[in-house]
């Protein structure tokens, strides 16, 4: 196995940064062997067949042309979860693991009823499910593939969740919102001109409607999200988002606009205000 620790890290060196080559070799080494970390440090000097090698070989061919390891893998890591992804859902990210920590801190009773909007893979629903255990987890995305993949990750998870197709943009057009004691979303927020200094494996790779925004309406989420939250959430409910760094200050004030008690912004583990909670007084 450390010869073929050693080979990825040798071919990928003058293209990806250390810390992402070593991500690389943990989903590598997890979807041949479903090896978790500390078993590939105590297998470390198990010796891989042929086969396992000409993939292992394969898949850094495809990292080489910028292919996203967990589309090469169809398959990524999120919160302990073993899921399926693919071009039509956005890859499950770090941040998004640190706003669902987060959110489980903050609960030391589950909340009964939780809305993820825009589930995409169906990875912060399905967490949270995992964590709480909550009667009612329902979870909404504006597309029909992305709804046939989150239920597919559930179903292999043995987790029971409420999928339905909803855009967000037109929440008031749809039937099937209920109340919530937990609201959570992370919405598309890199404007179009940010799109120049993204990477090409994000870009060229992953759906766009997941990713930006208008340039002139950079808020167009949050805006119709605060509004729906406003509506929908039980009295001292609490919405988490993910937000674009730059953007702090213009979404506390919106959710202070639409009701929100003293919104609270918090960092990612890189120091950037990537996290929001706010909770709705009546």
């Amino acid at each position: 196995m450390q010869e073929t620790i050693h080979y990825i890290t040798r071919e990928l060196k003058d293209l990806y940064p250390p810390g992402e080559i070593r991500q690389f070799v943990r989903l590598i080494l997890h979807a041949l062997r479903g090896y978790s970390l500390t078993e590939m440090i105590v297998k470390s000097g198990e010796l891989f067949s042929a086969g396992e090698r000409s993939r292992v070989s394969n898949i850094v061919a495809r990292l080489k042309m910028q292919e996203p390891i967990q589309h090469i893998l169809e398959q990524t890591l999120f919160h302990g979860l073993d899921l399926k992804v693919n071009p039509a859902v956005l890859i499950p990210r770090p941040e998004t693991e640190e706003l669902v920590d987060w959110i489980i801190r903050e609960y030391s009773h589950p909340p009964l009823r939780i809305l993820d909007i825009g589930t995409g893979s169906g990875c912060i629903a399905l967490a949270l499910k995992k964590a709480f255990n909550t009667p009612l987890t329902e979870a909404c995305d504006i597309s029909e593939k992305a709804l046939t993949l989150a239920q597919e990750n559930a179903s292999e998870n043995h987790l029971d969740i409420r999928f339905f197709k909803a855009d967000i943009l037109q929440w008031e057009k749809c039937t099937q919102w209920n109340s919530y004691d937990l609201i959570v979303s992370n919405p598309p927020y890199v404007t179009l001109k940010e799109k120049k200094l993204m990477p090409a494996n994000v870009t060229d790779f992953e759906p766009w409607s997941a990713l930006f925004v208008p340039d002139e309406e950079p808020l167009l989420f949050y805006r119709h999200i605060a509004a729906f939250a406003n509506r929908h959430l039980q009295n001292n409910g609490s919405l988490f988002l993910e937000i674009n760094e730059k953007a702090g200050s213009e979404i506390r004030e919106l959710l202070m606009q639409n009701g929100f008690n003293t919104p609270e912004i918090r960092n990612d583990m890189q120091g950037k205000p990537r996290m929001v909670k706010a909770v709705r007084n009546y």
